[in-house]
């Protein structure tokens, strides 16, 4: 049983690869680099003008967030901790880290999609919120925001022939797009997507979010100097 779920995890990690290796390795390189050499993070072309309405029954848009970074991710009610992504490193490792530095993190934003399980939408977001306002310390749903909408059309992403919405009894609840983490930028441009599944990837993630965040502040940087 064992073999069989390395050798899932193993078949997914090289589907991330095949999808997006190349920006993968540069930024994993980039990252470990000397601070004033980075590479930016590809782009993988606009995401859809998504909607949803969070815990409270509010209404948002994308154009809410477009001098935001937004990293958005799937939860369920039935087992939030690990269906599809590791809720407690998703936490501890991203929305403290946001929290607590927002000097320099304040525009980056959390959105999860609550879904079923097999990736129908779910209107009820009271358990997810009641575990998040439980479990995470100082939980700000302006910073991490519940969502009700379809979050499958937001991630009908395809590169190098490949998509992200891959089936299969491998992925939880036979999606795979429920266990992946994707990157927005300011312009709701995807700039990465990897899976939520364990603390290195999310890890990962936090990097990317950071290299992000360098490269908008190198732009303002340039935009302030006198000329």
């Amino acid at each position: 049983m064992a073999v069989k779920s390395t050798a899932g995890r193993t078949k997914r990690f090289l589907a991330f690869l095949i999808l997006f290796g190349p920006a993968f390795v540069l930024v994993f390189i980039a990252t470990r680099g000397c601070n004033h050499k980075f590479k930016e993070l590809d782009d993988y072309g606009k995401a859809v003008d998504y909607v949803f309405t969070d815990a409270d029954g509010l209404k948002h848009t994308y154009k809410e967030f477009e001098d935001k970074v937004v990293l958005v991710t799937i939860l369920q009610p039935e087992c939030p901790d690990s269906c599809s992504i590791s809720f407690w490193h998703l936490d501890q490792l991203i929305y403290q880290h946001v929290r607590k530095n927002k000097k320099k993190l304040g525009s980056v934003r959390i959105i999860s999609f609550v879904t079923d399980g097999e990736g129908k939408p779910m209107e009820d977001l009271s358990t997810v919120k009641d575990m998040l306002e439980d479990r995470v310390e100082e939980y700000d749903p302006e910073i991490w925001y519940l969502a009700a909408g379809d979050p499958e059309s937001l991630y009908n992403f395809e590169n190098n022939d490949e998509t992200l919405l891959q089936k299969g009894e491998e992925y939880h609840g036979g999606e795979a797009y429920q266990e992946l983490m994707l990157l927005l930028d300011r312009r709701n441009h995807l700039r990465m997507v990897l899976s939520g599944k364990s603390e290195g990837m999310i890890r990962r993630m936090k990097e990317h979010v950071a290299l992000l965040q360098k490269q908008y502040d190198k732009e303002e940087s340039k935009n302030e100097k006198p000329k």
